[in-house]
Formats: structure tokens, C-alpha cells, sequence
């Protein structure tokens, strides 16, 4: 796992969805956190992909899941893949009642034909 540098256990998350997909009106299929500095994101599949989006703007190159009941990591610079990492400000995930993909209200009615398949 990655340096002490790269993670900061007392940074609270920037919020229950991706910060710029809230912003814009957007949606989101999964979310990720920033280790570092707790910016939420959009996963890969998501169709703006703006955790990655984070990483290459930054140089945060640790995420971790902020999904309900999972708790891994991601390195983007080395692309390895961690089951656990150390414990980050609470909350660990977005609210068990937001809907995934979500935001609900704003999904668009074909969203399955918009995801990534790569």
C-alpha cells in the first residue's frame, strides 16, 4: 500500500455523491474516495468517470470504495487492487437509502445502455 503521504485517516468525505456529477445534475453507477484528501467521485463505469478524473488532475493516486459494506482500496498509480487499508473518517460509505446507481431522481430512463463496457 502506499506511503503515509498518500492517505489521510482524518479527512472526512466531501459529501454523499460525486462532487462534480452533483454540480452538473449528473448521475453515478458506484462511488469512490479519495484517501487523501476525501473527494467523492464516479467510478470507471459511470459515464464520467470523475474519480479518475481526480487521480490525473491531483497525483491522489489512493481511492478507496464508498459503497455500503465495502471497504477496499485502489492504487492508480501501481493499478493494484487492496482488500482493506487503514480505517478513514467516518462515513465510510454514502447513506444505505441512496440508490445505486443514483442519484434516483436523476437517472436517465436508457442509463444501462449508457455504461462503460470496456
Amino acid at each position: 500500500m502506499a506511503t503515509e503521504q498518500d492517505v489521510d485517516t482524518s479527512v472526512p468525505p466531501s459529501g454523499s455523491g460525486c462532487v462534480e456529477c452533483e454540480a452538473a445534475g449528473g448521475w453515478w453507477v458506484h462511488l469512490r474516495r479519495c484517501a487523501l484528501c476525501g473527494h467523492i467521485g464516479c467510478c470507471d463505469s459511470s459515464p464520467s468517470r470523475h474519480a479518475t478524473a481526480h487521480w490525473k488532475e491531483t497525483g491522489h493516486r489512493m481511492m478507496r470504495t464508498y459503497e455500503p459494506g465495502e471497504g477496499w482500496f485502489w492504487d492508480y498509480e501501481t493499478s493494484e487492487y487492496f482488500e482493506s487499508g487503514p480505517e478513514l473518517a467516518a462515513p465510510l460509505s454514502h447513506p444505505l437509502d441512496q440508490s445505486v446507481p443514483g442519484p434516483a431522481d436523476r437517472l436517465p430512463p436508457n442509463w444501462e445502455e449508457q455504461l462503460d463496457r470496456d
